[in-house]
């Protein structure tokens, strides 16, 4: 059966005797018996012997530092081991001390005697913690990875993947349910001399083993949790992501991750090896998981580096740009990214330890590739964001670009700037808190299910996805509620059965119960969506408020109450800076109270406003003709929907009534709903019957209807129910009634079923502003509150 795990330590995990007691402990629960360990050495060793090599060149005393140096193993050896196994290692310590010695004594060493001297402290770690396994009663044996890795020479070792393949399987075959202990850093050409794999070698050792062994999972202990999607010690909320595809974390290392490193990445592709990262100080806790493919744009993550080469090259030939990236890739040089400015200038952006490694390139080839001149410029500093979705944050991302950043550098997984380097620190933070930062969650509460809120729940679905990328933030149908029954989830109500799952979760609610759920809803802000007709819950509206809840209104009752009531929600809007949005009351998707809105903001004074408000009643008088009897068209409407069931509530005229006081408010003045004269088309003696004795009656609204519309038609003039206000010299003259209006009027020619609204100011005097369109139906009407709730979400997301 083939082994599953091989896992990692890095020298910070095992600093000291605590922590190869920490990693023995990690092995013996989290692994399994024939797990494969790679070790790095134990904390600063390397270092250490690096410094002996620096001194013993400098011509100054290493004896002193080396027994420092073998002091501190032996140290660990005796804390860690009991008597027998301690009395082994320090023998082997002993003779290693005795070689290195010897080795520091020559005249002049080798390349490879250098490098045998540094990997040393490899060895002593992976000999201590199998000695230590086997302490804790478990089979387990060290391994020289010089024995498995072998690789050609060259700036960096080239590893003969067939030959260690082989080597790393027999290996596996001789010792089956055995933990194998194995050296990271170091590995061996064909004489057996040793190699350096160089920075982060023990991680790439971990991944090519785990490629050769066929391994499924990696897991690097180190430090800290995993990757997070910015630097946790320079952004106070950087999170922990919890996947992120190899991909990603390919790019994200090539762009300065301080946890990845893209040649430990390398030996993944083209494998089913998942690499995790956890932290070896806390290996309870949530940790990164980085998969070989992933479908889903995962989460973006904010990187930067306080230094970058940019170094820009100007050409004499038209093809020189591509033929200078080609050539640089197939040195293995890409770029970090790249700016071409026109056919003959090219800015390459480079780590400051590779851009030396480019320029010689470059020299090497100046007339191959047509270079005129390179320059380099070392002042900039590189912010990148990076996700398999990072398109979709190009908008937000290039908001905040300062006057001196580079154009956003955009690839299929980031988007990268460069900077001066004072503006690194300051730009990274903003990235991350627009683009990678916590998303706002907005809640919405849906209180109506009929006609109108199942269109807007349509529309909202189809709008979702939208909404998210253009506000980025999160924007989520949290609860809907009918007159008896409401369901409040708080993990989002979508999908096409959300009808159905209504039916089958909805609860009998009363407002007490209902606030009590909204206040346990996980949501930064909630707006309430009132698609209905009731009074009863436009007398909720202090207490929405009051729960800091947001409100959108189709319901006109509201904003056409008593005035003191109007006042009270004013005044807890401005107070708790809570908005409230009510377009749709009036004109439903038409945008009068946008126009109202924007004469204001621009100076204007608004002098009079009128029109027709009522599609029922614009229905009834462009088809009233003075042949066919009116209360017929009112059945005819009946029988089609355009009325209300009781027909006098469009006929009464209450409903424009409402409506113009709605605008009138909108406009500044103060008025009361008595303070619009009402002329309705239901006689008195008909307006308090039972609906059955009116309809029986409705006969008798003819003839006075009859003789309006003969005596209007004997001066050219059609009969109209309209609604009008007039403001001058602190005067208001506001009424809504029957009235004749001339043939070429705006309110004569409409499409049965319009609104139409005129608003005459002292910008528009004789040609007046003229908003004309279907003032009623479910689309429309939802369309309007949907406006409503994105407006709502952007003053929310500008605070």
């Amino acid at each position: 059966m083939a082994r599953c795990h091989l896992h990692k330590f890095g020298g910070s995990s095992l600093a000291d005797a605590d922590c190869y007691r920490r990693v023995a402990h990690i092995l013996l629960t989290h692994g399994h018996a024939d797990d494969l360990v790679v070790v790095s050495a134990a904390g600063k060793s390397t270092n250490f012997l690096y410094k002996l090599l620096n001194l013993k060149e400098s011509g100054a005393l290493w004896q002193e530092e080396l027994q420092v140096l073998v002091g501190y193993q032996q140290n660990l050896i005796e804390q860690l081991l009991g008597n027998e196994q301690a009395r082994q290692l320090r023998e082997r310590l002993s003779t290693d001390k005795a070689q290195l010695a010897s080795l520091l004594s020559l005249p002049e060493l080798s390349e490879y005697q250098c490098n045998q001297v540094v990997g040393f402290g490899e060895r002593w770690s992976a000999r201590l913690m199998a000695a230590l396994l086997r302490e804790s009663g478990v089979a387990a044996s060290h391994v020289d990875a010089r024995s498995l890795l072998i690789a050609d020479e060259g700036a960096v070792p080239r590893i003969r993947l067939d030959e260690s393949r082989e080597r790393v399987q027999r290996l596996l075959a001789e010792h089956p349910d055995e933990r194998l202990v194995i050296t990271g850093f170091i590995c061996a050409n064909s004489q057996g001399e040793t190699l350096l794999l160089g920075r982060n070698g023990s991680d790439f050792s971990a991944t090519l083993i785990a490629s050769l062994a066929d391994i499924d999972r990696v897991t690097i202990w180190t430090d800290v949790e995993g990757v997070f999607n910015a630097d946790p010690n320079k952004i106070a909320d950087a999170r922990l992501l919890s996947s992120m595809s190899l991909a990603e974390a390919d790019r994200l290392a090539r762009l300065g991750s301080p946890v990845l490193h893209c040649r430990t990445l390398q030996p993944l592709f083209d494998t089913e090896v998942s690499l995790a990262v956890r932290s070896s100080y806390a290996s309870h806790t949530d940790f990164t998981l980085i998969a070989p493919k992933s479908d889903a744009a995962s989460a973006p993550v904010v990187t930067n580096l306080n230094q970058v080469s940019l170094l820009s090259l100007e050409f004499n030939g038209t093809q020189a740009q591509t033929q200078t990236l080609d050539a640089l890739n197939e040195a293995g040089l890409n770029p970090l990214a790249y700016w071409s400015q026109g056919q003959h200038k090219l800015e390459l952006a480079y780590t400051p330890e590779l851009s030396r490694q480019v320029w010689q390139l470059l020299e090497a080839q100046t007339s191959e590739l047509k270079i005129q001149s390179i320059t380099e410029d070392r002042e900039l500093g590189l912010v990148a964001l990076v996700s398999s979705g990072a398109g979709s944050y190009r908008r937000s991302f290039a908001r905040l670009l300062s006057r001196e950043a580079r154009p956003l550098y955009q690839d299929q997984l980031s988007l990268v700037t460069l900077v001066p380097k004072s503006q690194v620190n300051l730009l990274t933070q903003k990235v991350h808190r627009r683009c990678a930062g916590p998303r706002k969650r907005i809640g919405v509460i849906l209180l109506g299910v009929g006609n109108i809120g199942e269109a807007w729940v349509e529309l909202f679905g189809r709008a979702r996805d939208g909404l998210k990328r253009e506000l980025e933030a999160s924007v989520e149908l949290l609860g809907l509620a009918s007159s008896s029954r409401a369901w409040i989830c708080n993990e989002g109500i979508f999908g096409e059965d959300w009808q159905a799952r209504f039916e089958a979760e909805a609860t009998p609610w009363q407002y007490e119960h209902l606030f009590e759920q909204l206040a346990l809803l996980q949501a930064d802000e909630l707006v309430a969506l009132d698609i209905s007709a009731s009074a009863g819950l436009t007398l909720q509206y202090p207490e929405f408020f009051a729960r800091g809840i947001h409100m959108v209104s189709a319901n006109k009752l509201a904003g056409s109450g008593p005035l003191p009531f109007y006042r009270e929600l004013k005044q807890q809007l401005g107070n708790r800076r809570l908005f409230w949005r009510y377009n749709a009351s009036c004109g439903a998707g038409l945008p009068v109270q946008h126009a109202l809105n924007d004469l204001h903001n621009s100076g204007d004074r608004v002098e009079a406003v009128g029109g027709i408000f009522s599609g029922t009643l614009c229905w009834l008088f462009e088809h009233f003709d003075g042949i066919k009897p009116f209360s017929e068209l009112v059945l005819q409407a009946k029988e089609l929907g355009i009325t209300e069931p009781d027909p006098r509530d469009d006929l009464s005229g209450r409903d424009m009534q409402r409506k113009l006081l709605i605008l009138a408010r909108e406009i500044g003045l103060e008025l009361e709903l008595e303070d619009i004269r009402l002329s309705s088309l239901v006689p008195e003696a008909l307006a308090d019957i039972p609906l059955d004795e009116f309809l029986q009656r409705i006969p008798e609204l003819d003839a006075t209807l009859a003789q309006q519309f003969a005596a209007a038609a004997e001066q050219n003039k059609v009969l109209r129910y309209v609604a009008s206000l007039e403001q001058q010299d602190g005067q208001v003259n506001a009424e809504v009634s029957l009235q004749w209006v001339e043939r070429q009027h705006p309110y004569a020619n409409l499409t049965p079923g319009d609104n139409v609204f005129v608003i005459r100011s002292a910008f528009y005097q004789g040609n007046p502003l003229i908003i004309r369109g279907p003032g009623a139906g479910r689309e429309v009407t939802a369309a309007a509150v949907q406006s409503d709730l994105v407006q709502i979400c952007r003053d929310l997301l500008q605070e």
